[in-house]
């Protein structure tokens, strides 16, 4: 024999004659939701069910049954839930998330012997076969399912007992009909024995988020520049910014860091060293003699004052999000307490940030390989749950992608083990696969590449991926518009149209988007060929005209009105996209499981241009027939028409940039 084949052979797992142990007879694969063959959990959230599907099946023609089995994670007794075949030995089930924690579950087959039974019988009855054996077969198991059988069914079991022994001394045949009965058969899936019964291999995690993990609105600001135009801006007066954000109709206020901010190589306008010290500095230059990390920037005010921004947040129906960026700047206290937490040059010095051809001489990296990375860990626990302690539920993770992805995973895990409303944003624009690694280990929403995604096809492609493939079971995208860093050039030069046109995709799209503030009134002003902000808000105050000419603040509000009020809005998987004789329209339709809120959207995608095309709505997207009509009202204006499979659409960006029609019924 050929070495190399006699070396495939021996591998092969033999099983021992003398093993009690016996073989597996079902194979349970194909299962869903699985992340990474069970490595990492799922997502969900809180109220939903959590569906589960596998292929299920065996070898020969015997019935299985199959059963999902669930707990909470720290529990020990598995409920069970039973699933049912789909077709081509796909069988699904589902069990409820009634709480915002963490779920394991499994699946369990086994052979039905009394259904299998049956099965054979009553073929070999109806092609006239001498079947007094097999009735001796199902007397026999008949009886062993009496001994398991409850009392209200025992009565059952007796009359069919009965009848089978007068149809063994007459004509075994005639017993068929009565054996196999759907209620007796019930019962001997209920009660019966679970012959071979194998489970599947490992325990599978779910994560029931609360959920705003999944729709939410968010708004991005700097507190300090919300204050009287040439003063610096506190806690307090940002607070009372808080009713405009409201009624522009966010949920989340995300602030930007409040921690006091060093002066070391504190930067000044458009990221220029500032050595005359007159400017404010970066908030990401975190740490001074006032404090570190668990410290507020005495310029915005002092700790109760933070207190009061969240109590009056909640108040007003927002939440505070606020900002952890693991870095410090050269005055931190961290840099005098625990130096080991920094690299150091051969000259005794510490390297600064840097992000060629940006530096960041204002701010010092962690050094997590340092041998006091517990120490460390444990410091950046602490300072999350010290903010927890004051209210914040919401965390947004600077360049998590510079950090050990396992140090997320166990902080991220510890947080929740206490606090499981606890929800943290990976602010990660970077490789695809460690964004994919980053959600997986279990931040809660992730930024995304829709920022830089502008065409049909780059839109259509993208979404595709997040909501046909594996990662809609763990990645939940939030679309934010633009950022601090980020102002796309179609924004730069695409004017007011653009804006609103960006706005109607991230809201639309994805259950979560966020904006940072001043988009509202279009600001665009960037420098020359970059996506930076000319005169950044980073490294300076910005003092605005909130009632400023060319605003779309209404624009904005309507927006989130009609995020809230559709809830098909309010998920990610239930998108599809429609058929547009366009490339420049995008048109795809969100409903709910039941078709009661069905939206169909239609977004002109050229900022400079008017187009019009044909959309196709095939009648099993909104549920009629067809041929048949029904009447659409576009959420945006309030215009009303009747719409059948093909509807003509035109759009112009100096008026009307998109339609967000909803099916109206019974009308």
């Amino acid at each position: 024999m050929d070495d190399r084949l006699l070396s495939r052979v021996t591998e092969i797992p033999l099983v021992s004659h003398a093993s009690p142990k016996r073989l597996a007879r079902h194979v349970i694969e194909g299962v869903a939701p699985m992340v990474d063959c069970g490595r990492f959990p799922a997502k969900r959230i809180v109220g939903d069910d959590c569906v589960v599907e596998a292929d299920i099946f065996r070898d020969g023609h015997d019935v299985i049954r199959a059963a999902i089995k669930w707990r909470r994670k720290n529990d020990t007794v598995f409920d069970e839930a039973p699933m049912v075949p789909v077709g081509n030995d796909r069988w699904r089930g589902r069990f409820p998330l009634r709480e915002n924690t963490r779920y394991v579950f499994t699946i369990q087959a086994w052979t039905d012997l009394y259904a299998s039974w049956v099965q054979d019988f009553v073929k070999k009855a109806g092609a006239g076969r001498d079947v007094a054996s097999d009735l001796l077969e199902g007397i026999r198991l008949l009886q062993q399912l009496r001994a398991r059988t409850e009392d209200s069914e025992l009565e059952v079991i007796d009359q069919a007992l009965a009848k089978a022994h007068e149809c063994l001394s007459v004509r075994p045949a005639d017993a068929a009909d009565l054996l196999s009965s759907p209620e007796i058969v019930a019962i001997a899936a209920r009660y019966g024995e679970r012959f071979d019964a194998n489970t599947f291999e490992p325990l599978l995690e779910v994560v029931a988020d609360r959920p705003r993990a999944r729709f939410g609105a968010w708004y991005e600001m700097f507190p300090r520049s919300f204050g009287k135009p040439g003063e610096h801006g506190t806690l307090r007066s940002a607070e009372r910014h808080l009713p405009y954000i409201r009624d522009l109709g966010f949920d989340v206020v995300y602030l930007t860091p409040i921690h006091p901010i060093g002066s070391t190589n504190r930067k000044g306008p458009n990221n220029r060293l500032a050595a005359d010290g007159s400017s404010p500095g970066s908030p990401w230059a975190i740490g001074s003699p006032a404090g570190g990390h668990k410290a507020v920037e005495p310029a915005l005010g002092t700790l109760a004052d933070f207190d009061h921004f969240v109590t009056t947040a909640n108040r007003l129906g927002l939440e505070v999000a606020l900002d952890f960026a693991i870095q410090a700047s050269p005055d931190h206290p961290w840099v005098v307490e625990h130096p080991e937490w920094f690299r150091h040059r051969p000259d005794g010095s510490i390297k600064y940030a840097e992000n060629p051809p940006k530096e960041y001489q204002d701010i010092y990296p962690i050094n997590f390989d340092t041998e006091q990375q517990f120490e460390l860990m444990e410091e950046l626990r602490e300072t999350v749950l010290f903010w927890v302690g004051h209210g914040v539920r919401i965390f947004r993770v600077d360049n998590p992608h510079t950090k050990p992805v396992r140090f997320w995973q166990w902080l991220i895990g510890a947080v929740q083990e206490r606090h499981p409303d606890v929800i943290f944003l990976s602010e990660a624009f970077t490789r695809p696969k460690m964004m994919k690694a980053l959600a997986k280990v279990g931040f809660s929403q992730s930024y995304t590449y829709f920022t830089w995604r502008n065409s049909k096809s780059e839109l259509t492609e993208y979404m595709t991926e997040l909501t046909e493939t594996e990662m809609k079971e763990y990645f939940r995208p939030n679309f934010f518009v633009n950022t601090p860093d980020i102002l796309t050039d179609i924004l730069q030069r695409g004017g007011r149209a653009a804006f609103k046109m960006r706005l109607v995709l991230a809201a639309t799209l994805s259950p979560a988007y966020g904006i940072y503030s001043g988009y509202e009134l279009c600001e665009n002003a960037a420098v020359a060929g970059t996506e930076e902000y000319q005169d950044s808000e980073k490294y300076q105050l910005k003092w605005r005209d909130w009632d400023g000419p060319g605003n779309i603040k209404e624009f904005v509000a309507l927006l989130n009105r009609i995020r809230n009020h559709n809830p098909a809005l309010h998920r990610l998987d239930n998108l599809q996209f429609l058929p547009a004789d366009n490339d420049q329209i995008l048109f795809y339709a969100k409903s709910t499981p039941d078709l009661s809120n069905v939206l169909l959207i239609a977004v002109n995608l050229d900022p400079w241009q008017w187009h019009e095309c044909t959309v196709t709505v095939p009648p099993w997207v909104v549920g009629t027939t067809a041929g048949q009509s029904y009447r659409v009202v576009d959420q945006l204006t309030g215009s009303v028409y009747t719409w059948a499979e093909r509807n003509y659409v035109r759009l112009e960006p100096q008026g009307q940039v998109a339609h967000i029609m909803r099916v109206e019924r019974g009308r």
